[in-house]
Parts: C-alpha cells; structure tokens; sequence
C-alpha cells in the first residue's frame, strides 16, 4: 500500500490545479487569463489521470493524457487567433470584446457592468515616406489606452 499516500497527495494536487483554474475562469474577464485558466484545469485532470493510471499499474491513464496534451496544444493556438482578432478589432482583452465579433444578424447583448466606451474606432499606424522620420506625440508615448 505504498502507493496509496502518492495516490492521494497526486489527486489533491491534481484538484488544487482544477479548483484554481475553475476560479480563474468564473472571476476573470481578461481573455488570456480564461484560456491559461481553461489549460490549469485541463493539467489538474492530465495530473489526476497519471495518478490512478499508477497506482492501478495500466498505461491507460497516461497514454489518455498525450491525447489531452496534443488537444490542449490544438485550443491554445485556435485560442490564440480569437485573442488575437478580438484585440485587433477591439483593442481590448476583455471578454466583452467577443461581441463585437458576433454575426451581424444576432441582437447584442447588453452588460451593464461594462464600461461606457465599447465600440472604438481603429487607429491604425500610418507610414511615413522613405527617408522622413515619423512624426510623435511625446503625449501619446506615455499613455496607454488599452492594457
């Protein structure tokens, strides 16, 4: 019964993992912090799987968790474009951000606790000609609209 005390000290970290990343994901709205959160609750359940696939000796467990790995590294890149299009369109990472990108036929849904200023219009950088340095606003340097 050795492997008993690793059993249980694997799956409490394995529902430590989960447990934080289920709080990340219903307290955050950043969208980067809801997808690192949604790959902590995915290691807790890879953690926990490798606990009982020893402690049961079946190699099961631990080949099911390369299959987790391979999808978890799947949704992080197809997350990475969604943050990226909703930070291009909106210049904000809040979760909020995904309804501008919503079809245009589907009503919007209202959030009253969000900010005042939800659509804002993109500023693009412009170029200047060959040989001619940029123009810049010192102002505009030191302040950052969206974090």
């Amino acid at each position: 019964m050795a492997g008993l005390p690793l059993l249980q000290n694997s799956l409490l970290v394995g529902a430590l993992l989960f447990v934080l990343g289920l709080v990340g994901m219903l307290t955050r709205r950043n969208l980067i912090v809801l997808f690192l959160s949604a790959e902590l609750m995915l290691q807790g359940i890879s953690i926990s799987l490798v606990a009982w696939s020893r402690f049961h000796g079946d190699w099961g467990g631990q080949v099911f968790v390369i299959f987790v790995l391979t999808v978890a590294a799947c949704e992080a890149a197809v997350a990475l474009v969604f943050v990226l299009q909703a930070f291009a369109r909106t210049g904000r990472l809040d979760a909020a951000a995904w309804q501008s990108l919503r079809e245009s036929n589907l009503p919007r849904v209202v959030d009253h606790e969000l900010p005042a200023i939800d659509d804002l219009p993109a500023d693009w950088p412009k170029l200047s000609p060959a040989g001619v340095q940029p123009v810049t606003d010192e102002n505009s340097a030191l302040q950052r609209d969206h974090v």
